[in-house]
């Protein structure tokens, strides 16, 4: 289970799922507010520090480059 990171994956797939439906909430509404394009852009810049994590702390094969 620990070789296939289930848990990082499915958090990526949630993380997906939130990000289309804040995206798609925010798109329609008539006329946002400041507050909502501050909740928008937190969200997204949540997922971007989530996936620097999740690329950054993957398991190495063990070689070191010379």
């Amino acid at each position: 289970m620990d070789t296939l990171r289930l848990i990082p994956r499915l958090l990526m797939i949630a993380y997906g799922y939130v990000f289309w439906l804040t995206t798609s909430w925010f798109m329609n509404l008539p006329d946002p507010t400041n507050s909502q394009a501050a909740f928008c852009s937190a969200i997204v810049g949540a997922g971007a520090a989530w996936f620097g994590l999740y690329v950054g702390n993957g398991k190495g094969s063990g070689k070191k480059c010379s």
